[in-house]
């Protein structure tokens, strides 16, 4: 049986998707939903929920792997590493979507 290390080196991926899933995804489309929406003037919690509601996608995509022992194992070590970052972004200290949202909202 692999040990506790083991197992999560073989997630190392999802580890890399999921701290940069705000970034290269979420913070996009939430600037893309406030341009369509005209919303020049978020406030930074609003920006931050929108966020979070498209990094909460990911969780449809989870849902596709098997319920197998490995799967369900992945599908909540995944779980857990999105419910962090979630927490960072709405906690204000993901700089990368504090970044985007300074830039949407004093350059829109």
């Amino acid at each position: 049986m692999p040990s506790f290390y083991e197992i999560m080196a073989d997630f190392f991926e999802i580890d890399r998707l999921t701290e940069d899933l705000a970034k290269i995804y979420s913070s996009q489309l939430a600037v893309s939903w406030f341009k369509v929406n005209n919303h020049k003037s978020p406030t930074k919690d609003e920006f931050r929920e929108m966020v979070v509601t498209f990094m909460k996608d990911f969780e449809n995509t989870l849902s596709k792997f098997p319920d197998t022992d490995d799967g369900v194992k992945f599908k909540n070590y995944s779980m857990n590493q999105l419910q962090q970052q979630i927490q960072i972004v709405l906690d204000g200290k993901n700089k990368e979507v504090e970044k985007r949202y300074k830039y949407y909202a004093e350059y829109n």
